[in-house]
């Protein structure tokens, strides 16, 4: 293990990285045909994501494993993703269709369904068939009568300790996969108990061994209607990745998934061997670009019969990625015109994919509120939304609050929690906006920053004193004007609902 500052020591071999924080804990797992080059361009770079540079400022350790190969560094990748599941790497929980069991570690254990990995207890899946979750939790709950939600203090004086722990032992075992086993377990203590004649229990094991032979039998058909082929292509824009995954089935293209996350080499790969990490890959895989011959030998192994991965160039199933690819455009970028035409009316360096608009709210000088807004590719962000409760005494000053507003988002905080945006909206003029540049300068900031004046909707800019009158077809000024207003609702919506608690 060394530390960052000796990664010339790292050998430059085939392998795996491990990125640990002060206590040792694995931050991020990475594999390299080089290891040395690899670690290096983390350290060498100032062009990182927001995501990239909150993980090379907390890496304090780096471990390190050599192999043989590229293919057994991947495969090896693939096994410490597993065990130690690190918050840096690529994390499919955003998507809607994944699920876990957990299992959580009380006296009285409960099965309950989650969607994020963040508290303690065993967890099982994803599930990426809400069907077959549906099915196993049901079979668990029913037959082997394990709990959904802790229990009352009068059930747990009825409720036998030893006995509730090994029915949550047989259940463990379902979700883990050994319900065959179980079942030729089951059977013998059937058996044993009819000819003791405890007839009431063997009637109880009677009734679990049929409920997980009709659990598998859902699940074989569950999955004999899945898909024959998957779909996956994917578009990179601002230094992230964002693709889209189709199921097909007999030729017809559906059920859509989407995924969003940081563009790095190799990601298609490592993409691949997280999402068929726990559900059973496709007869075939249709991708933009080729990848290792390793990797197909692996999601053979894993699906027990042969995977093929096509890379098409022309034909039908090079219309099926096309296809694909126009989904993505549809689905993520359909913004990215009204981006485009902003950044060339009003001269942005970049594309503003990520935009964030303040505006204040008070009443008649009291009850000050901020609030802010994001739009990402053009469309509302709301896990982004934050609100503001102003601690200067503004008095009703529009501009004292805007100055705390600004200094606690970009200079508190939230500043280490969120990445920073391409561009900064201002509900207000050319006041408001050197408001907002003051505040940036003192914090060494030099994010693009605007105001948007409601009287002629006049986009008023730092490098020159004449405002912006852009035409009111201009598709720029159309989404700035959603922004400048969706600000403007959730600003008042917060400083409505403290005024009916009572806040000044």
């Amino acid at each position: 293990m060394i530390k960052p500052k000796d990664i010339d020591f790292l050998p430059e071999n085939a392998g795996c990285y491990l990125f640990k924080d002060d206590k040792g804990k694995v931050l991020y797992v990475g594999k390299a045909k080089n290891l040395k080059k690899r670690v290096k361009s983390y350290f060498g770079k100032n062009d990182h994501t927001h995501k990239t540079r909150m993980l090379v400022e907390r890496i304090k350790k780096i471990d390190f494993i050599i192999t043989k190969t590229e293919s057994e560094a991947f495969l090896l990748e693939n096994n410490l993703i597993k065990l130690h599941y690190p918050r840096f790497n690529i994390d499919l929980k955003d998507s809607r269709r994944y699920a876990y069991l957990r299992l959580t570690k009380d006296a009285y254990p409960i099965l309950e369904v989650v969607r994020i990995r963040e508290k303690t207890g065993e967890y099982f899946g994803p599930f990426t068939s809400g069907r077959i979750r549906k099915i196993v939790m049901d079979t668990i709950t029913r037959n082997f009568k394990i709990l959904t939600k802790r229990p009352s203090k009068n059930l747990t004086k009825i409720l036998d300790q030893k006995e509730y722990a090994k029915r949550v032992a047989l259940a463990r075992k379902i979700l883990k996969g050994h319900s065959e086993k179980l079942i030729a377990e089951l059977a013998k203590e059937m058996e044993k108990n009819s000819k003791a004649e405890n007839f009431e229990y063997s009637i109880t094991l009677r009734n679990q061994i049929q409920a997980l032979a009709t659990m598998k039998e859902k699940q074989v058909m569950e999955l004999g209607r899945s898909i024959d082929a998957n779909i996956i292509n994917y578009g990179v824009y601002g230094g992230e990745v964002y693709l889209l995954l189709f199921n097909v089935r007999k030729g017809v293209v559906e059920d859509k998934q989407e995924f969003v996350f940081d563009y790095y080499d190799d990601f298609l790969e490592d993409f691949l061997a997280q999402i068929y990490q726990n559900q059973l890959p496709p007869k075939e895989l249709i991708i933009p670009i080729k990848v290792g011959e390793y990797l197909q030998n692996y999601l053979t192994k894993k699906r027990g019969s042969k995977v093929k991965i096509t890379t098409p160039v022309k034909g039908e199933k090079k219309e099926l990625l096309n296809f694909v690819h126009q989904n993505i455009n549809a689905t993520f970028f359909a913004g990215k015109e009204r981006m485009e035409e902003l950044q060339k009316s009003i001269r942005l360096p970049k594309i503003p994919t990520l935009i964030e608009c303040f505006d204040i709210s008070h009443l008649s000088g009291t009850n000050t509120v901020a609030a802010m807004v994001a739009f990402e590719n053009g469309f509302a962000k709301k896990s982004l939304y934050r609100k503001f409760k102003i601690k200067t005494d503004a008095g009703g000053d529009d501009l004292v609050a805007m100055n705390e507003a600004i200094e606690r988002r970009y200079g508190g905080s939230l500043s280490k929690k969120m990445k920073f945006p391409d561009l900064i909206v201002i509900d207000g003029g050319r006041t408001q906006l050197n408001i907002a540049i003051s505040v940036l300068k003192d914090l060494k900031l030099t994010i693009p920053v605007i105001s948007l004046a409601k009287e002629f909707e006049e986009i008023h800019v730092p490098y020159t004193k004449i405002p912006f009158r852009l035409n009111k077809n201009n598709k720029g000024l159309q989404m700035i004007i959603n922004i400048r207003d969706e600000a403007h609702r959730f600003a008042n919506a917060y400083r409505k609902t403290l005024q009916s608690k009572g806040f000044k």
